[in-house]
């Protein structure tokens, strides 16, 4: 049995030499930004207190946040790992536990924190299908402007040992694991893992743990929007103030969600996404190949295979399931004997 079982994601934390570029990068992305203590904080639409924070300094990443259901969880958790439950001076208040997992990423739990009612959502009217015309005498007309940041999704992390970071997360948190990935058959890179929310609805993904090539680091963020308009909106708007583009637009194949990503001024990467699979504890657990995982159901190829010289998929993860043996056959040498 895990210690407690989280019901969501809550935030994500970086630094940041200038807060301002920041701020601008935040506003047109469509989160509501606002200042307190010297940091900078984006919030949703979904009336949480915050899903992104900016410290001043040097550019990195520096935590993900998740949510615990109640104080009590905060203490389990607490009492289990030898840590004190904090009172967390951010806005809303509330309480938090801090933790370091496997790889030195912060993990902050967060409870009790101030919540206010949502905002109306905004492009309420529903699409015609070929099939169902529910919008009747009701033309659309969008007007341009960034997107509009709901909540926060969930969040990727690359991890140096795959099998120790799902352990250290599924025993504190209660993650479930919707699908893992292969490399190649019993060759696990990752797995996208949801919350145990029993029989309520849960996202196909809150984080997902990657053990891939390159340094360590957090992979992106990914931001809920209204819609397919409203995400296409936001990519046009993003696009006009000319920041960078990391892969989109397009529909994935695990979690299925219509996805559109780019960067910040100091490298981060954001995702915004809508239409999303929801599962519940009821649902087993999938394994799918890594070309699944660089897969588009349509829209813009990974970029990885966008050029006119691209690698073919079945390639990458042969490279791929190779580094992977190489890393479990050194970890499993005794201590002193050649490998």
């Amino acid at each position: 049995m895990p210690v407690i079982k989280v019901e969501d994601i809550a935030h994500v934390r970086f630094a940041a030499p200038d807060l301002g570029a920041m701020r601008t990068f935040l506003e047109d992305f469509g989160m509501t930004v606002f200042d307190a203590d010297g940091r900078l904080y984006g919030k949703g639409s979904d009336g949480r207190p915050f899903v992104h924070v900016t410290e001043p300094g040097e550019a990195k990443f520096l935590a993900i946040g998740l949510r615990a259901a109640s104080i009590e969880d905060l203490e389990r958790l607490a009492q289990s790992e030898g840590v004190a439950v904090e009172r967390l001076a951010e806005p809303g208040g509330g309480s938090i536990v801090r933790l370091i997992d496997p790889d030195g990423y912060g993990v902050e739990v967060v409870a009790g924190q101030q919540v206010e009612a949502p905002a109306p959502a905004p492009f309420a009217q529903a699409f015609n299908t070929a099939a169902l015309k529910v919008r009747q005498r009701e033309p659309i007309r969008l007007t341009p402007a960034p997107a509009h940041v709901r909540r926060i999704g969930h969040a990727v992390l690359k991890v140096s040992d795959f099998r120790r970071s799902e352990a250290w997360y599924k025993e504190r948190f209660g993650f479930l694991t919707s699908d893992e990935v292969e490399a190649a058959k019993n060759v696990p890179l990752g797995a996208f893992m949801r919350c145990d929310r029993g029989d309520k609805l849960a996202d196909h993904h809150t984080i997902f743990l990657a053990q891939l090539p390159g340094k360590l680091g957090l992979l992106h963020a990914a931001f809920e929007v209204a819609n397919l308009d409203d995400l296409m909106l936001g990519h046009d708007h993003l696009k006009a103030r000319k920041y960078r583009a990391a892969w989109g637009v397009g529909r994935h194949v695990m979690g299925s969600q219509i996805f559109d990503y780019w960067k910040d001024p100091f490298g981060n990467e954001l995702e915004h996404w809508t239409d999303g699979d929801l599962l519940t504890a009821a649902d087993p657990p999938q394994k799918l190949p890594m070309s699944a995982l660089l897969a588009v159901q349509w829209g813009s190829p990974h970029p990885m295979f966008a050029g006119a010289v691209a690698p073919p998929p079945a390639i990458v993860s042969t490279i791929t399931a190779l580094q992977l043996r190489l890393k479990r056959l050194f970890r499993r040498q005794p201590k002193g004997q050649p490998a």
